[in-house]
């Protein structure tokens, strides 16, 4: 965002874009029109071997619409915001949508759910990271390699460090009667140390962390050293037999779990009937360990917002609970698709494109430690990364390559890789056992560490 440390001059700036190319819209002929104005920057710098390799930054500013008339839809965007750029994206929009086909499920959100007064979120913007230079950025980077390089002599290389930044503002303006924004910002930094093994093998390791408040991100010496334990203990991997035993995911591979299940309880998968959750409101999809809430309302949390894509205030949604299925995320066209409100859950891209999406969706943490996870399986596998795309959401059936750590006795045996992990979904979140205190909100999609009590391991 220009002016960065004034955000509110920027939203008020970005509203008044949006309201007035809605007002245009309209005096053209729309029966609907919607704007959505977005402007920010982005920053990456990347290190390797103590030496800038990348220095990047970009600003960005733009505007999307969709206009609606007689059921038709168009979407327009730009980047162009000179009076006569706006002239000719508005008159776009007016074409596209005469020859749009009509779709009796297309319009608006009911102006009866769409949000009258809108709360003015303080904690989802830093100003501190937001205006982190790149000398700034690179010195992070910097020190989180040279942590990692020092941790231990046998590391003497590294895939480099990375420190990113992004802030900006969002506004929408509806012609229903709705006018918001909201400014957000967001950093990262990961290292990536590399060791030699056996064979002149290179086994890679990360860790990293992220916050939107500069101010609660990890220092880069704890996330370096922490990039090197995980790339030591990778060293001297090996293969298992195939077999069936319990797996235990880390956060970071339960994330993905989760992510996959965030996919099939869509509205727009739903009434497409792409989902092997479809029709099951009501019956159990999980194990009564597993409650997933989607909540936006979370403090400081990555995927949090004030309202949705479609002006509704923003609400918590307990999706799974003690492992029923409650209710699908939907926007209003595909909760009229399946005859259900909109459950606040739109959102809406550059374009002015509209889909349910999740917000922070986060399986809720047990009470069990990792540590007693672990203690409490015998014997099985213990997953921190997981590769491949092998997963139909219309079966449910899910098989992956995995690596992790062999389970002996209650501990870490030794490293393994090479392997498949599968079992169809359904039964995957069926037969969790044991859900983890160490939930870590880095990622709007999030997990603490989980058990499933038997899957198939494809290995040697």
């Amino acid at each position: 965002m220009s002016d960065r440390n004034d955000p509110s001059r920027q939203l008020a700036e970005l509203e008044d874009l949006a309201a007035r190319v809605v007002q245009r819209a309209l005096s053209k002929g729309a029966t609907v029109a919607e704007a959505i104005a977005r402007a920010g920057s982005e920053l990456t710098t990347k290190v390797r071997l103590g030496e800038p390799e990348l220095v990047e930054e970009a600003s960005h500013r733009g505007i999307g619409l969709r206009v609606i008339k007689h059921g038709r839809v168009a979407l327009t965007s730009t980047s162009d915001l000179s009076p006569r750029g706006i002239e000719r994206f508005v008159d776009d929009a007016l074409e596209l949508v005469e020859v749009s086909q009509e779709d009796p499920f297309a319009g608006p959100a009911d102006p009866e759910l769409v949000a009258k007064h809108v709360p003015q979120p303080d904690d989802m913007y830093d100003p501190a990271l937001g205006t982190i230079t790149a000398e700034q950025a690179i010195d992070w980077a910097k020190r989180a390699e040279r942590a990692a390089l020092e941790a231990d002599p046998r590391i003497q290389n590294s895939d480099g460090a990375t420190f990113t930044r992004a802030a900006g503002g969002f506004a929408l303006v509806l012609s229903g009667g709705f006018r918001g924004g909201y400014a957000t910002s967001y950093g990262s930094l990961v290292v990536v140390p590399v060791v030699e093994d056996e064979g002149n093998k290179k086994r890679r390791g990360h860790h990293w962390t992220a916050r939107r408040h500069f101010a609660e991100l990890d220092a880069p010496e704890s996330v370096g050293a922490e990039a090197a334990r995980r790339t030591l203990r990778k060293l001297g991997p090996r293969k298992v037999p195939s077999c069936e035993v319990p797996v235990v995911f880390d956060p970071d591979a339960a994330r993905s779990m989760v992510g996959m299940l965030a996919g099939c309880i869509m509205g727009g998968s739903i009434w497409r009937k792409q989902s092997y959750l479809a029709d099951r409101i009501g019956t159990s999809v999980a194990s009564e360990l597993c409650t997933l809430v989607d909540d936006p309302l979370l403090p400081r949390a990555p995927g949090s917002r004030p309202f949705d894509g479609e002006g509704l205030l923003s609400r918590r949604n307990v999706v799974v609970e003690r492992g029923r299925l409650e209710m699908y995320l939907c926007d209003s066209y595909s909760g009229r698709k399946l005859g259900v409100p909109s459950t606040a859950s739109a959102s809406r891209g550059a374009s002015g494109q509209v889909g349910a999406s999740t917000t922070n969706f986060i399986l809720q943490p047990g009470t069990s430690s990792p540590e007693e996870i672990l203690a409490s399986t015998k014997r099985g596998l213990y997953v921190t990364e997981m590769m491949g795309f092998g997963f139909n959401a219309l079966t449910g059936d899910f098989s992956r390559g995995a690596s992790g750590f062999w389970i002996e006795d209650g501990q870490l045996a030794f490293p393994v890789s090479e392997i498949t992990i599968s079992l169809n979904a359904d039964a995957i979140w069926k037969s969790i056992d044991a859900v983890g205190n160490d939930l870590d909100l880095r990622t709007a999609t999030a997990s603490p560490t989980l058990r499933v009590a038997s899957m198939t391991i494809a290995g040697s």
